[in-house]
């Protein structure tokens, strides 16, 4: 678990590797598939969530990477404060899990048929013989 501290200044700091650290690098870890904390350094709380939120938020801002409609936020603040609002949340989560594991396998089997494809075999060769001529240079 990468733990991040948000200070006073706004500035983030990731312990793990003793620098600071931006939103950007915060993506990363998104998209990598790291699990990491966000502590405030006052309070000791974990305002993960508000910035993760923050992400969102900028990321909604523009409209060619908007993924949430007005349509969709409404039906989504109706359900805050009712009795289905945790099983929406299991609900939405597993959803987003299972869609993004059959997003994995579908890009693993395009890779595997382009690599098995006559021009990836070809790429494999031209790139085992520059690795041979890179080795016999040395």
């Amino acid at each position: 678990m990468i733990t991040i501290k948000k200070y006073p200044n706004r500035r983030l700091y990731d312990t793990s590797r003793s620098q600071y650290v931006n939103i950007d690098y915060i993506k990363t870890l998104i998209n990598e598939r790291e699990d990491f904390q966000v502590i405030d350094s006052k309070t000791e709380n974990d305002i993960t969530k508000s910035l993760l939120l923050q992400i969102i938020s900028e990321s909604e801002a523009n409209e060619n990477q908007s993924l949430l409609t007005n349509t969709l936020l409404k039906q989504l603040i109706r359900y805050y404060d009712t009795d289905m609002q945790s099983y929406l949340r299991q609900y939405l989560e597993q959803s987003l899990v299972t869609f993004i594991d059959q997003q994995d396998q579908v890009q693993g089997m395009m890779k595997n048929m382009i690599e098995n494809t006559p021009f990836g075999l070809f790429n494999k060769i031209v790139e085992q013989n520059m690795e041979a001529w890179k080795k016999s240079q040395k």
